[in-house]
């Protein structure tokens, strides 16, 4: 293909605000330009490596016996009444029909994928049955970052499986991760594989495959000492009690003239962190509760609610603190609470004794507050975030925390749509049974900006071979050369034949601009023809290794094959 006859845009400069890695170097080799804050239009070498990204996602998929089906961009908002907030938040684009019908733009699709089952199949024979698509989908965030990694219009591949029992579930689940791990090899990413929240229930498992990048969304805590590895909101650590053994003293109220906060309140009274009680008031399911957690931890808001079996858990307001506690959230505190409203505490906070803790007054404080002795705790559990250094569940190592992007996610989601959109079959007993349900998700746009990210250098990007824009790059040096011409013609002829997919640089510019570009697009060979043409002889160049020779036309198949199999 004659490179004068495509779309490819090249950039000398970075963009001013580009500051993603991924995006500046898409950006400057003219696959992508920015439509809108979030949105891309993908130009056509982009086209071409995207289109070779989801054949080698069919082929994996297909070989687990999945199908391709396409399903439709707008969505009935009616659809989302029987599901959860787990498909569909605040971030999905609603908007209305002539007719003033609710839609929304498709974000999630296993509500929708669920009541097509149950429209469709009746009988247990029917299953296994797993359907999978490629799609756009639409977040409404607040705003976008880090180019491809998050960004308000992506594409996804999305995959769900039906079964009528679990052990069936569970061999697909195994066959899919299979399937991932091929797809990530043929890709060329590296990526790790972590243990995933679900957001539904503690018994549902949820696997998910991040790409550590300092670009990236998420935090993974990674054992010093083992294979254990885990989201953030799904890590535990390991609780080793230490209790300490200072003798209880009696409670003191502690008033400040001005406005503090709890840590400046320990900072004022030379308290530790590690010494006091944060408060958090929350409606669980429109009951308060208060979670009470060490103040230099995070409450971790995705346990709570597990622990607590609520479907909705909310974070009070201002408003809310003064309705149920007469104070502002900043003096919360557990001694003298209504009994109407239940305590629960992490396992780190039955450890303190005569800890600082907010008084339910304004401006006011509890110093020698004690655990179980000042104040009742229903139960305790681990409501909190790991932190860098915990020691790991298996008590092998300790955690370390690190930023990344996921790319891949898979959840054994079992019954939990099936029984909101009744969604059964009936049994080899002729019982009806509900449908179990499994979900597969490889974010697509985000894998290409993750590969860009992992295969590139301060020239442009180093496309693995298998989803390269094209196998090979012709440069000639002078178009004005009427060897250098033939020879081109040559070698395109040539290398056609022998299968490769060719580029070839037809453009009226300076050597050096045709270098440059070449570098920035990346295919993993460069053909230069030059002044050796009189002799029929090139140069070749492999991007990843940067490694020349020079060889005859005659020759270039042959050390073609020897030299890429070698390289790969």
């Amino acid at each position: 293909m004659k490179q004068s006859k495509l779309l490819i845009p090249t950039m000398r400069e970075i963009p001013n605000d580009a500051e993603a890695k991924n995006l500046q170097l898409l950006l400057r080799a003219g696959f992508i330009r920015q439509v809108s804050g979030g949105v891309y239009a993908y130009l056509p070498l982009a086209t071409r490596v995207l289109k070779k990204m989801y054949a080698i996602i069919g082929e994996e998929f297909e070989k687990t016996g999945s199908v391709e089906i396409k399903m439709p961009t707008l969505l009935p908002s009616s659809l989302l009444e029987n599901t959860s907030e787990v498909s569909y938040d605040d971030k999905a684009y609603n908007l209305k029909n002539r007719t003033g019908k609710e839609f929304v733009l498709g974000s999630a699709y296993e509500g929708l994928i669920s009541e097509l089952i149950g429209d469709e199949i009746s009988s247990y024979k029917r299953l296994p049955l797993t359907l999978f698509q490629i799609a756009t989908k639409y977040r409404n965030d607040k705003r976008s970052r880090f180019g491809l990694l998050r960004s308000h219009e992506f594409i996804l591949s999305d995959a769900y499986s039906f079964h009528a029992t679990e052990e069936s579930l569970n061999e697909m689940y195994r066959a899919y991760q299979n399937a991932f791990e091929h797809i990530f090899e043929r890709l060329g990413v590296k990526v790790k594989g972590l243990l995933g929240d679900s957001q539904i229930d503690e018994q549902t498992d949820a696997f998910e495959y991040m790409a550590l990048s300092e670009s990236g969304d998420k935090i993974g805590a990674f054992s010093t000492g083992s294979n254990y590895a885990s989201d953030l909101q799904a890590a535990t650590s390991a609780f080793i009690s230490k209790k300490s053994h200072e003798p209880n003293k009696e409670i003191e109220e502690v008033t400040f003239e001005k406005k503090e906060n709890l840590e400046e309140a320990a900072q004022a009274l030379s308290i530790p962190l590690q010494k006091t009680i944060k408060t958090q008031l929350y409606l669980a399911d429109d009951k308060p509760v208060l979670v009470l957690v060490r103040a230099d931890q995070k409450v971790n808001e995705l346990k709570i609610k597990k622990h607590l079996e609520v479907a909705q858990l909310i974070a009070a307001d201002e408003t809310q603190s003064q309705a149920y506690f007469q104070t502002s959230l900043s003096y919360l505190g557990p001694v003298d609470v209504p009994d109407k409203c239940k305590i629960y505490a992490d396992l780190q906070v039955q450890d303190l004794a005569n800890a600082l803790a907010g008084a339910n007054k304004e401006n006011a404080y509890l110093k020698n507050v004690n655990p179980d002795k000042d104040f009742p705790v229903d139960q305790y559990a681990d409501l909190r975030l790991v932190q860098e250094g915990d020691t790991s569940p298996d008590n092998l190592g300790t955690l370390e925390l690190k930023k990344g992007v996921e790319v891949g996610r898979m959840i054994k989601v079992g019954t939990y749509f099936s029984e909101r959109l009744k969604t059964a079959v009936l049994d080899e007993n002729g019982q009806h049974v509900p449908v179990q349900m499994g979900c597969y998700e490889l974010g697509i746009s985000r894998l290409l900006a993750t590969i860009v990210e992992q295969n590139s250098d301060e020239e442009g990007i180093n496309w693995p071979a298998e989803i390269a824009p094209f196998d090979l790059h012709i440069v000639q040096m002078n178009m004005e050369d009427e060897e250098q011409t033939a020879l081109t013609n040559s070698v395109e002829e040539i290398m056609l034949a022998a299968g490769y997919q060719v580029l070839v640089d037809d453009r009226q510019e300076r050597s050096g601009v045709k270098f440059a570009d070449a570098d920035l697009i990346g295919c993993p060979v460069r053909i230069t023809v030059g002044n050796k043409a009189n002799e029929g002889a090139v140069s070749i160049k492999f991007k990843q290794t940067q490694a020349k020779i020079e060889v005859k036309k005659e020759e270039l198949v042959s050390t073609l094959a020897i030299l890429l199999n070698s390289e790969g």
